[in-house]
């Protein structure tokens, strides 16, 4: 068969608007909604996470959301970085997010945006429990 250019420029936008999978060959999420009773949660030193959602949208853009509490004083983990971005968006009690050293408390209501590479941790400053949902835009995975 033979296949001229003319066909191929016929063809290009055809191939352009066909579903593609996602790099990591995972399907792309579905609408859904997560009870909370439904959620597993993970314990760690001081806190707890529930896992809600990890996997790609429909242009191929990874996505995981998990919520958070912490005990008062609890960090979920030392300060660190990572390539891709995350948002804070916190529920209840206060606590003390810092971004490239810089810290600030914060109570329900309140977001904190984490860009890329940028050294960041949360710590709960509070007497009370905090919890906070976590949104991860992008990965760290290298296609």
């Amino acid at each position: 068969m033979n296949i001229s250019r003319r066909d191929l420029c016929l063809l290009w936008p055809a191939l352009l608007a066909a579903p593609q999978s996602s790099p990591g060959g995972d399907a792309v999420l579905p609408a859904k909604i997560f009870p909370f009773a439904s959620l597993t949660p993970h314990r760690h030193d001081g806190s707890e996470s529930w896992p809600v959602l990890d996997g790609e949208t429909h242009s191929d853009f990874h996505i995981e959301l998990h919520e958070t509490e912490l005990e008062p004083g609890a960090r979920p983990h030392p300060p660190h970085r990572h390539v891709h971005e995350e948002i804070f968006l916190i529920r209840e009690g206060t606590v003390e997010v810092t971004l490239a050293g810089k810290s600030t408390d914060i109570g329900p209501g309140s977001v904190a945006y984490v860009a890329s590479n940028v050294l960041h941790g949360i710590v709960n400053r509070g007497d009370v429990n905090a919890s906070y949902f976590v949104i991860a835009l992008g990965t760290d995975r290298l296609w």
